[in-house]
């Protein structure tokens, strides 16, 4: 399974003969460096670039061009050798962009020698830089990793050589654009875009289309009531446009490659007059799991069209309604008689036609999907299963991060039974809210607030516990601050099968410890990525992932920390420290507005049904169903039992 890597993300190598494939919108120059220990280059013999392509073990392209196969033989490095950094820069001089922004985000993969994917990289967010370290490979106690790096220099290749410890990095790198001005460079065409995420074959030749799909991926649910909602596959990026020098937006890229996708099954075919039969995974994607994700999205996209034409349609029939109405009455000879009477009887008939049909094309597309949601449900890998679908029990804890992780279930009025699943991209960008207040939905208002506050603590849980069971053994920890102690019960079966990073922390003391941890491994990854030495961070210190949850907020807090949790909550997400919060927003309006920052960048969901969601394109009012194991069952305990077998299996 391929790994797709965001900055700062790495991942192991299974193999030492490696190709490196780059694509990207225009010609690059691509090269490589080698580093020691220090990961310092120490000499222009120690790169591969279009004037000296061939290094031990290294070989890159000599011309500029849209698409580069670097090949990498790691035991035929020599053994001083202990990272492999590529390059990518702009050329000078030849008339194309000067900065990465202006063009295409450059797409890496680094495969076997076969072909097979090892782990993607998409440079997002780039924009002056002309020269950016993309990705490197790096020795680790005995074992190479590939790291995701995206690091760009808007001074170009001679600050990047620079910033590797090279003497005369300006001299080589303006002899390098010589040598790639002097040969035949050639640009090589980008492999056509890919299709956008929600396009995918259609099984079904019926349903109803009431406009294009957008041209961008949907935002996802603030905390506000009602608002741009969850693509079911993409609730992962603030719901505002992103501002510059914020936060960059690393949802789902529409990535390109030089090989085509992996052909999805194909149904089979139907009888004259009947539509063809549903089949799991027949949207577009390079795996099993891509083509599922995108066949959720497509089928969230499929249910808001049909109830949007459907609800047009029925509005346009109460307004020709009303219209007919308004011009039969305006004339005084039709007030008295029956012509009156006639008049609504035969508006009121067109009306009950017009709605008929539309409910009728309704029903059609309704059945067509409840058909494939009944085919898509049971084919579900764990990550995107409910908790009762029956491959939970025989879940084995992957050593491969899945692409999307399950929140619960979105369904429409229309067919409260069809539910979509709601997917949100891993690794988490955003954190998450579980609201606890009574006015969180009607449903919450009629509720003994200590049972809902229980009932969300439960639904953290369950997240958390899913988050654990989809991660590779060892690479997520979950840290837990619970003040007064109120949710041992629900915290059981977390702390009974001992998968916690240490005990719930009590108390103002225990609030400041474990948030001076994770503020400390945030800044530390920071400062690593920022300088490149993501080697030399403390040996002590966890890379993992880490998942804080945090019950009955603010209770515990002072005012730093809640200036910390801010922190955590702004700059953890692009460092691997996510947060999971269990509160109810009225608690904390003692801060004021402080704090508004803070549930804005969180994604709110609720412990009961509630429909605070919206589409993007129409804004329906989606109802989100949060997750439940089925009644008297062990499957929470089974998958956490499965968590640390893993664990101990893997040493950690």
């Amino acid at each position: 399974m391929t790994a797709e890597l965001v900055r700062g993300q790495n991942h192991t190598l299974p193999q030492t003969r490696l190709e490196i494939r780059v694509s990207a919108g225009s010609p690059v120059v691509a090269g490589a460096t080698l580093g020691d220990e220090n990961g310092v280059v120490r000499g222009a013999e120690w790169i591969a670039h279009p004037g000296s392509p061939q290094l031990p073990g290294l070989e890159v392209s000599q011309q500029a061009a849209a698409g580069h196969r670097l090949a990498v033989d790691l035991d035929a490095l020599p053994e001083t050798v202990h990272r492999v950094t590529v390059l990518l820069a702009l050329p000078v001089g030849v008339g194309g962009p000067t900065r990465f922004g202006a063009t295409a985000a450059p797409f890496i993969a680094v495969t076997g020698i076969d072909g097979t994917e090892i782990a993607t990289f998409t440079l997002t967010g780039l924009d002056a830089e002309s020269a950016v370290s993309a990705l490197e490979l790096y020795r680790r106690q005995g074992a190479w990793k590939v790291r995701a790096v995206g690091q760009g220099y808007a001074a170009g290749l001679a600050e990047m050589l620079a910033d590797q410890g090279l003497a005369g990095a300006a001299e080589l790198a303006a002899s390098i654009q010589e040598a790639v001005a002097r040969s035949l460079a050639r640009s090589v065409a980008p492999p056509p875009p890919r299709t956008p995420e929600g396009d995918r074959v259609r099984q079904a030749s019926g349903p109803s289309d009431p406009g294009p799909a957008p041209a961008a991926p949907p935002q996802p649910p603030a905390a506000t009531p009602v608002q741009p909602a969850a693509d079911p596959g993409t609730a992962s990026v603030s719901a505002s446009a992103p501002t510059p020098g914020g936060p960059i937006n690393y949802a789902h890229p529409r990535r390109q490659h030089a090989a085509p996708p992996t052909p999805p099954p194909t149904a089979p075919p139907a009888q004259p007059g009947q539509a063809a039969q549903p089949v799991a995974g027949d949207a577009t994607g390079w795996s099993m799991d891509e083509r599922l994700y995108n066949q959720i999205w497509g089928m969230f996209e499929d249910l808001a069209r049909a109830a949007a034409a459907y609800r047009s349609a029925v509005d346009f029939a109460e307004s020709r309604m009303d219209q007919e109405l308004d011009r039969s009455l305006s004339d005084p000879r039709n007030r008295i008689g029956g012509a009156g009477d006639r008049a609504r009887q035969e508006a009121r008939a067109k009306r009950d036609e017009l709605t008929a049909r539309a409910r009728e094309v309704l029903d059609r597309d309704l059945a067509q999907l409840a058909a494939e949601a009944a085919v898509v449900e049971p084919a579900l890998p764990a990550a995107y299963a409910g908790w009762d679908n029956p491959v939970w029990h025989a879940h084995r804890i992957p050593m491969e991060l899945p692409m999307a992780l399950r929140l619960g279930d979105l369904h429409l009025p229309e067919r409260t039974g069809l539910r979509i699943p709601l997917l949100v991209r891993l690794p988490l960008e955003r954190g998450i809210w579980v609201d606890s207040g009574r006015t969180a939905s009607e449903a919450a208002a009629l509720m003994d607030s200590d049972r809902l506050r229980r009932l969300a603590m439960e639904t953290a849980v369950l997240h958390a516990a899913r988050l654990l069971a989809v991660y590779p053994p060892g690479e997520f920890s979950v840290h837990v601050i619970d003040p007064a102690g109120s949710a041992a019960g629900p915290l059981a079966p977390l702390v009974d099968a001992g998968v916690l990073a240490g005990p719930p922390a009590a108390g103002p003391q225990g609030v400041a410890s474990v948030l001076a941890h994770l503020t400390r491994r945030v800044d530390l990854v920071q400062m690593a990525v920022r300088a490149g030495a993501a080697d030399s961070l403390p040996p002590d210190l966890d890379t993992g992932e880490q998942l804080l949850v945090v019950n009955d907020f603010p209770h515990g807090f002072d005012d730093r920390a809640v200036t910390q949790l801010r922190y955590l909550a702004d700059e953890g997400p692009a460092v691997g420290v996510h947060l999971l919060m269990v509160a109810d927003r009225e608690d904390a309006s003692a801060y004021g507005p402080v704090l508004d920052p803070l549930w804005r960048s969180l994604l709110r969901i609720t412990p009961v049904a509630d429909s605070h969601l919206a589409d993007p394109w129409v804004g329906h009012a989606w109802t989100y169903e949060p997750p439940v194991t089925p009644p008297g069952s062990r499957v929470l305990e089974q998958v956490l039992a499965a968590v640390t077998a893993a664990r101990r299996a893997a040493g950690r």
